[in-house]
């Protein structure tokens, strides 16, 4: 088909008198190309409006927006979004989605971190992440090995020495062994005095130093305001608050529920195994559970346990069954297929 300038063109030519042999030879179109456009009956084009062709996202749109809604002011990643819509029965791309939900989502600064990478077995990065302050509080003690980034976390309502500790021995229990060494931030329930007896000899709590001794492991503190040199950690911390805290309080606030403590540890074993550590992670580029495997090789093995008390110096490790990394509560899963009445 010729564009409308040719035609116009033909037609200018023929008006000035030329014949079809000339225009042809002026335009370098064929002769009976040029007669059947100069047979045509002028006519100003026609231009046909582009038709808006509904999308497969159309249907859960008022459920996309329930959810923001729901969240706010925190923000649902558009991947948690997606296995939520897949459930109901979405069978578009992601990047659908992520299009749509982008044009709700307020615009922030990205804030690096700094990163460093380590051998197997070598380091573990803990924190205390702050989700609720106030008399209801939520806080996650977090732990990430720094090979594999396999993480584990544990929900408490402060952090406190003793909430330390346990979560440093559920988090070996959980990755099946003791890193060489383990990475705090300056916190006083941990460090009673920074360089107390010499430059990086601290005083450290006598509770934190009897765990170190019996499990093998050397504590270490970042340097000060630094911590962002804990970034493994800290990174997972966004993920975590993103991808399974906020998800979960949306869910919860459908039915007027409130999550705390005991209904986050009841949900986040399950998250943990099946989601946070079984995904490719960003910077590896690997499966935490994957990369698991080979660093476990590595760690030093757990202590000897009668009932629930570890005794020291064990030579031995301890293997942990699978069935000890989740929590008694399945419902996560139900939660992301779009269930919204939980009983708590």
């Amino acid at each position: 088909m010729l564009t409308q300038e040719m035609v116009v063109t033909i037609k200018v030519l023929k008006h000035q008198g030329k014949s079809i042999k000339r225009i042809a030879r002026e335009t370098g179109l064929a002769r009976n190309t040029v007669k059947k456009y100069l047979q045509q009956t002028e006519s100003a084009p026609v231009y046909q409006r582009n038709v808006v062709r509904p999308s497969k996202l159309d249907p859960f749109k008022d459920y996309i927006q329930s959810r923001i809604k729901a969240a706010h002011p925190d923000w649902i990643p558009a991947a948690v979004l997606y296995e939520e819509i897949l459930a109901r029965g979405y069978q578009g791309k992601i990047r659908i989605l992520s299009e749509y939900v982008a044009t709700f989502k307020p615009k922030q600064a990205a804030d690096p971190l700094v990163r460093f990478e380590t051998e197997p077995g070598r380091q573990l990065q803990v924190d205390f992440t702050i989700i609720r302050r106030g008399t209801h509080a939520l806080k996650a003690f977090v732990a990430t090995l720094g090979y594999s980034r396999a993480s584990y976390v544990r929900f408490y309502d402060n952090e406190r020495t003793e909430a330390w500790i346990e979560g440093l021995e559920h988090s070996f229990d959980f990755f099946g062994g003791v890193p060489r060494e383990v990475l705090f931030d300056n916190a006083k329930t941990i460090m009673i005095e920074r360089d107390a007896y010499a430059d990086g000899e601290h005083r450290w709590n006598p509770q934190l130093l009897s765990t170190a001794q019996d499990f093998g492991f050397n504590p270490r503190v970042c340097r000060p305001y630094r911590a962002k040199t804990k970034g493994k950690v800290e990174r997972f911390n966004r993920y975590l608050k993103s991808s399974f805290v906020v998800p979960l309080q949306a869910t919860l606030r459908t039915s007027s529920l409130r999550l705390d403590v005991q209904t986050a540890n009841g949900y986040v074993g399950r998250w943990l195994t099946q989601v946070a550590n079984a995904r490719v992670h960003g910077t590896t580029g690997e499966v935490p559970n994957q990369r698991l495997i080979t660093e476990q090789e590595a760690l030093l093995p757990l202590p000897m346990k009668t009932g629930s008390v570890y005794q020291p110096h064990a030579s031995c490790r301890v293997p942990t069954p699978y069935e000890s990394l989740q929590h008694p509560l399945s419902v996560y899963d139900q939660m992301l297929r779009g269930a919204h009445e939980l009983t708590v």
